[in-house]
């Protein structure tokens, strides 16, 4: 048997203002807004296949344990040999949700992956309709910026790109990245842009998930919290208009299966239903809008291009559309995506803060040998 820590201790080498100056981290010396000492750290333009804390040691280290496990017919419970499909891996941050809810990961770049909805099943790659993106238009309308909140070189994009011109290539894919970093410290993460994609705008996003000390049944929603802090730098006013977008969807090509319907979201026949719900928090200076449904085809009613062109002219969406009822289920190839904005004006040298949540259902869990539980 292997003697010893496995775990190789070393000091923290990447002090926080490595990645964030000095002068935005007190802009966000407030409300938890700013990423602690100790968080795990990378640049959104960075690449996701870099380990920079393993050591030759520990691997070795490591190796010994993984075999010594094999050897009495055991199963080491971290093994970065053997490769499966949904190991937690470099290109992943802090995970969604509760204990015992199933989970949705995040990638250090801000795309939704890793999905472990389903009991037995495990779907690794982003669907990259699910997005934030900033509008930003200045007072005068001298200045006006739209992005998605996520580095246009992702390889996600790879074959969507691809795609017909109705789709999220039409999208403004213009964020860098270099300025932009993510901090993670389980079970809440930090994503902030600093000057990414307005110069004079400071944008930190706090990712929440409920863990709760000695608090077992509210640890356990399937949920999660994303708090947006703006700072405007800048002389004008600035309209700021958050917008997450949602495909009905629940990893790998679930989204094409058909029969989905945006009031409920609904996964495939042969599964239990699951049900998803984005939100924003209204208040006094901040106004909500939602678009029901909108599609990434040229044939959609509503298309990801028109979605997009909406938010980059008006900053929101009609008022109107929350009255409308549930939309007509998908046909077969089909994929229905949803959208929530939230708008406010930060006035010059203020702060606002934007809250959005998402979270999901799915009472009857149906296991791989065919038992089922309600939760």
């Amino acid at each position: 048997m292997v003697s010893g820590n496995i775990f190789h201790c070393r000091k923290n080498s990447w002090p926080t203002e490595e990645y964030i100056n000095k002068t935005t981290l007190q802009l966000f010396d407030f409300d938890s807004a700013a990423p602690p000492e100790q968080a795990w750290r990378r640049r959104l333009n960075s690449h996701a296949n870099l380990l920079k804390e393993f050591r030759v040691r520990l691997g070795i280290r490591m190796w010994s344990y993984v075999r010594e496990e094999a050897s009495h017919g055991r199963k080491a419970p971290i093994d970065p040999f053997t490769r499966e499909s949904c190991k937690p891996s470099a290109s992943q941050g802090v995970p969604l949700g509760g204990m015992g809810s199933g989970s949705i990961s995040r990638g250090f770049r801000g795309e939704f992956r890793q999905w472990q909805i389903i009991p037995g099943l495990c779907e690794p790659s982003p669907v990259m309709a699910n997005q934030f993106s900033i509008f930003v238009s200045r007072e005068g309308g001298n200045k006006s910026f739209a992005s998605v909140l996520a580095p246009g070189q992702h390889e996600g994009l790879g074959s969507s790109r691809k795609a017909d011109e109705q789709g999220i290539s039409s999208w403004g894919w213009n964020l860098n990245g270099q300025h932009s970093t993510y901090h993670a410290l389980f079970p809440r993460a930090w994503t902030v842009y600093d000057g990414e994609p307005d110069p004079e705008l400071k944008i930190s996003c706090r990712q929440i998930s409920p863990f709760i000390p000695h608090n077992y049944r509210e640890s356990s929603l399937p949920a999660a919290v994303f708090v947006y802090t703006l700072v405007n730098t800048g002389k004008e006013r600035a309209k700021v208009s958050l917008l997450l977008t949602w495909a009905n969807s629940i990893g790998g090509n679930s989204h094409l299966s058909g029969d989905h319907v945006n009031e409920p979201f609904m996964t495939a026949k042969d599964n239990p239903p699951v049900t998803f719900s984005i939100a924003a928090c209204e208040t006094q200076n901040v106004s909500v809008s939602v678009l029901p449904c909108f599609g990434l085809s040229e044939g959609s009613s509503v298309t990801a291009k028109g979605m997009w062109s909406k938010m980059v002219k008006d900053g929101q969406f009609d008022r109107g559309n929350f009255s409308s009822g549930p939309s007509v289920p998908s046909s077969p190839g089909e994929t229905l995506c949803a959208a929530v904005s939230a708008s406010a004006w930060v006035e010059p040298h203020g702060k606002c803060t934007v809250a959005f949540s998402l979270a999901w259902s799915s009472p009857k869990v149906k296991f791989v040998k065919g038992s089922s539980f309600h939760r």
